[in-house]
C-alpha cells in the first residue's frame, strides 16, 4: 500500500441539499472501475447512502469514505505516455443542514474539495454554511456546476454568484456548449480546444472538435479573463502577459493556477451533468491537476502535551505516527469503528498508539480501507492516508493518536450546541436497558447530539440540531437497536446567562450535632467576554483567607452550577466569576462547604447579576412565487421574524430573516397552505439572543410548573 504521496488526493464533495452530491460520486466510482453499475439515489441504490433511512429519504444522512484510483492524464479513454495512477480519498457529505457537523468533521482531515453548485438553483442557504467551514479549515477548493441539462441552466450565472454571494474569486476554466437539453459538451478555456461527449459509452470519450463559430468571440472574452487572473497571481507570469499573453504555454497555466487554487486565490469553476454522465471525467482531472496532495503541506501543527510547545508533523513515513480520529460509527459487523486521518507516520494492524485526551493507550486490532459501509482490511496505513481502526477502548471525534513515545495533540474540532429537544420514553419496561445503550452508541457517533435525565420530571431528553435529525436518531434506535419509544413535544433548548456585574458575599453554615459544616466567600460575578465560552474563574485571594486547598472545590461548585441556570434550569453557557475575599473554620471547613457555598452563591447573586433566558434564533431563507410574499412576510411577522433581504432567484422571490426557533414548530406546513405547495424553505441555526420578558415569564413558568 505504500505509494508516491504527491499522488494522494484527500477530498470532499459538498454542496447544498439536492445539487447532486452523491450521484456526482456514484459517478466517480463508476469510470474509476470501483463500481460497475451506477447507482441512482432515486432508486435507492447509490453506493454511498447505505442507511436505509438515506435510501428512502433520498439524501444524504452520514458521511461516507471510498477510495479509488484514477489515471491523469489520458485521452480519449486511453493513457498517455506521462500518465500515472492517483489514488482518491473522497468523502460524499450531507447537504441538509441539520447533519452539518458531518461535513465539519470531514472538511477538517481534507485537503481539497469539489464544492457543487446545481446549474438552476446556484448559491442556496447551505451552500453559504459549508463555504464558511471550508474557510475556517482553509481548504481549497474547485466548484463544480451540475445539471447543466436542467431546465434554466446558466453556468456563467453562476459562476457570478459564487464570485458575489460567497465573496471568493470564482473563475470559469470551460464554457458550456450547449444547455439544458442541448448540454453536449465544453470548451477548455486553458486548452483553447472543444470537446463533445459521446452518449454511447457513459461519456467517457469524446470528440475533439472546432470551437463553435457562435461561441468564438465569447471563448476569447472568457479566456483573456483567465490569462489575466492566473498572471495577476503569478509575477513572471505577469510580464509575459505584458508583452505577448499568446506566449503563455498551457503547462504555465497550470502550474500558476495550481498555486493560485491552493493559496485559495482563484477557485476554478467547471460544469456538467453528473445524471446524464457529462464532465465528470474532466472534473477528476482537474482534482488531479490543481487540489493539493498531502506533500504540499508543509506539514501539521500540533502542541507537545509534555512541553507546551508547538512542534509540526511532516507528511512522511519516516516522522513519528500522528492521526486525528474525526469520526466514531458502530456497523453490525465489525462494531465500533473510529475514522482517522493520518498526518505523518505509519502505523501496523495489531499495534499500539497513545490517545492524547486521556492519555490512555489503545490497541488498533485491525485497520481498514472504507468503501460506504464495506470494509478492506490492510496491513497498515502510512501519511497522507484516511483509514478506520478497529479494536479500540475509548476515542472519541477529535482524539489525537500518536505514537507512545511522541505525544502530540492535534487541534481538535468545535460543533455547535443542539438547539432543540424532545423527551423519549421506551414503550415497554423491557426497552429501558436497550434504550439507554442505543441513545448512548448514537451520542458518540453524533457530538451535536446529547442525551440527558431532567431531574425534575425524570424523563430522558435527546437534543439535537433539528426535528430532521431527532426524526432519524428515533428511526435508527427502532431500526438498529429494536427499541420502540414514546415521543414529547418538541421542546426549545433554551440557555441563560447573566447580563450585568454583581459582588455578592456567600456565608454557608450548618450545624446538625458533631462536626459541622462552614464556607465563607466573596466574589464579582459578571458576563464573560465575547466569544469565551464556560467559566473562567481567578482567584484574587491574599494571605490565608481561603486556604488554596479550597479554590479548586470553589471553582468546581460554580462550574457545576453552571449547568443548572438559576432562573428555570438551563444552561449557562460562559460567565466570569472573581473570587476576592473569603474565610474559614478550622474544625467545620471542608472541601464539600466551600462547593456548596459556590453553588449556592451563584444562584443568590443572579438575581442582581441580571440572569436572563436565551433562545435560539434561526436564519431562515424562503423561496416564494412573489404572489405569495406578502402573506409569507406577514406570517413571519406574525412569528417575532426580523426580515434581513428580500431578491429574486431564477424568476422567484426570496425572504431571509431570522426567527425565533420557539415559533417555527410546524412551519413547513403552514408555508406549504400560504403558497399551495409552491414555496421552499431552508432554516439553520445562527445565535442566541436574550428572549422577551413575556416569553422569559412562560419560560420559567413551565419550567416551575413541571418542578411543582
Amino acid at each position: 500500500m505504500a505509494r508516491d504521496l504527491k499522488l494522494t488526493r484527500n477530498i470532499g464533495i459538498a454542496a447544498h441539499i439536492d445539487a447532486g452530491k452523491t450521484t456526482t460520486t456514484e459517478r466517480i466510482l463508476f469510470y474509476t472501475g470501483v463500481n460497475h453499475k451506477m447507482g441512482e439515489t432515486h432508486e435507492g441504490s447509490s453506493t454511498m447512502d447505505w442507511m436505509e433511512q438515506e435510501a428512502e429519504r433520498g439524501i444524504t444522512i452520514t458521511s461516507a469514505a471510498t477510495t479509488c484510483d484514477w489515471t491523469f492524464p489520458m485521452e480519449n479513454g486511453e493513457p498517455t505516455p506521462d500518465a500515472k495512477d492517483y489514488h482518491f480519498n473522497i468523502i460524499d457529505t450531507p447537504g441538509h443542514v441539520d447533519f452539518t457537523v458531518e461535513v465539519n468533521r470531514s472538511l477538517r482531515v481534507l485537503d481539497g474539495l469539489v464544492f457543487l453548485f446545481s446549474a438552476v438553483d446556484g448559491v442556496e442557504p447551505q451552500s453559504e454554511t459549508n463555504w464558511r467551514l471550508a474557510d475556517n479549515y482553509k481548504v481549497p477548493r474547485i466548484g463544480f456546476v451540475n445539471k447543466m441539462d436542467r431546465q434554466g441552466a446558466d453556468f456563467l450565472a453562476v459562476c457570478g454568484q459564487v464570485k458575489d454571494m460567497l465573496k471568493s474569486n470564482a473563475v470559469p476554466i470551460v464554457l458550456n456548449i450547449g444547455d439544458e437539453d442541448n448540454f453536449k459538451g465544453i470548451v477548455d478555456l486553458v486548452k483553447n480546444r472543444a470537446i463533445v461527449w459521446h452518449d454511447d459509452n457513459y461519456g467517457s470519450t469524446f470528440d475533439v472538435v472546432e470551437i463553435p463559430a457562435d461561441m468564438k468571440d465569447e471563448v476569447r472574452k472568457y479566456r483573456a479573463l483567465l490569462i489575466e487572473e492566473v498572471a495577476s497571481y503569478d509575477e513572471n507570469l505577469l510580464e509575459k502577459f505584458m508583452e505577448d499573453e499568446d506566449s503563455i504555454t498551457e503547462d504555465e497555466v497550470h502550474a500558476a493556477l495550481r498555486a493560485a487554487v491552493m493559496d485559495m486565490a482563484i477557485i476554478p469553476m467547471v460544469c456538467g451533468s453528473s445524471f446524464k454522465n457529462k464532465g465528470v471525467q474532466f472534473l477528476l482531472d482537474a482534482v488531479c491537476r490543481y487540489l493539493p496532495s498531502p506533500m504540499d503541506k508543509e506539514g501539521i501543527v500540533g502542541v507537545n502535551p509534555n512541553t507546551e510547545k508547538e512542534e509540526i508533523r511532516k507528511p512522511d513515513v519516516k516522522e513519528p505516527f500522528a492521526a486525528l480520529a474525526f469520526k466514531i460509527a458502530t456497523d453490525p459487523f465489525v462494531g465500533r469503528l473510529a475514522f482517522f486521518r493520518a498526518y505523518s507516520g505509519r502505523l501496523d494492524a495489531g499495534s499500539y498508539v497513545l490517545n492524547n485526551r486521556s492519555g490512555k493507550k489503545e490497541r488498533i486490532s485491525r485497520i481498514y480501507q472504507m468503501h460506504a459501509n464495506k470494509q478492506n482490511a490492510i496491513d497498515f496505513i502510512e501519511a497522507g492516508d484516511i483509514g478506520a481502526a478497529v479494536g479500540f477502548k475509548s476515542i472519541k471525534t477529535g482524539d489525537t493518536l500518536t505514537d507512545e513515545k511522541h505525544p502530540i495533540v492535534l487541534e481538535s474540532m468545535d460543533f455547535p450546541d443542539p438547539v432543540i429537544g424532545i423527551a423519549v420514553e421506551p414503550k415497554t419496561k423491557a426497552d429501558v436497558d436497550r434504550l439507554g445503550m442505543g441513545l448512548a452508541k448514537l451520542a458518540e457517533e453524533d457530538p451535536t447530539f446529547t442525551v440527558r435525565s431532567d431531574e425534575s420530571s425524570g424523563q430522558t431528553i435527546i437534543s439535537g440540531m433539528g426535528e430532521l435529525h431527532l426524526d432519524v436518531i428515533v428511526d435508527r434506535l427502532k431500526r438498529e437497536f429494536k427499541v420502540e419509544v414514546n415521543q414529547g413535544q418538541p421542546q426549545v433548548e433554551y440557555k441563560e446567562a447573566i447580563t450585568q456585574k454583581a459582588q455578592h458575599r456567600e456565608v454557608y453554615k450548618k450545624q446538625s450535632g458533631g462536626r459541622g459544616k462552614f464556607a465563607d466567600i466573596v466574589f464579582t460575578i459578571e458576563p464573560a467576554e465575547e466569544g469565551k465560552v464556560g467559566l473562567e474563574f481567578v482567584s484574587e485571594i491574599k494571605g490565608g483567607n481561603v486556604p488554596k486547598e479550597f479554590i479548586p472545590s470553589i471553582e468546581k461548585g460554580f462550574k457545576m452550577a453552571m449547568q443548572n441556570g438559576p432562573l428555570a434550569g438551563y444552561e449557562v453557557d460562559a460567565m466570569k466569576v472573581t473570587l476576592t475575599d473569603g474565610s474559614y473554620h478550622d474544625v467545620d471547613s471542608d472541601q464539600l462547604s466551600f462547593e456548596l457555598a459556590a453553588k449556592l452563591g451563584f444562584k443568590n447573586a443572579a438575581k442582581a447579576a441580571k440572569a436572563v433566558i436565551m433562545e435560539p434564533i434561526m436564519k431562515l431563507e424562503v423561496i416564494t412565487p412573489e404572489e405569495n410574499m406578502g402573506d409569507i412576510v406577514g406570517d413571519l411577522n406574525r412569528r417575532r421574524g426580523q426580515m434581513s433581504d428580500m431578491g429574486d432567484r431564477g424568476g422567484a422571490k426570496t425572504v431571509k430573516a431570522t426567527v425565533p426557533l420557539s415559533e417555527m414548530f410546524g412551519y413547513v406546513t403552514t408555508l406549504r397552505t400560504l403558497s399551495s405547495g409552491r414555496a421552499t424553505s431552508t432554516m439553520e441555526f445562527s445565535h442566541y439572543a436574550e428572549t422577551p420578558s413575556n416569553i422569559s415569564e412562560e419560560v420559567i413558568a413551565a419550567a416551575k410548573g413541571v418542578e411543582s
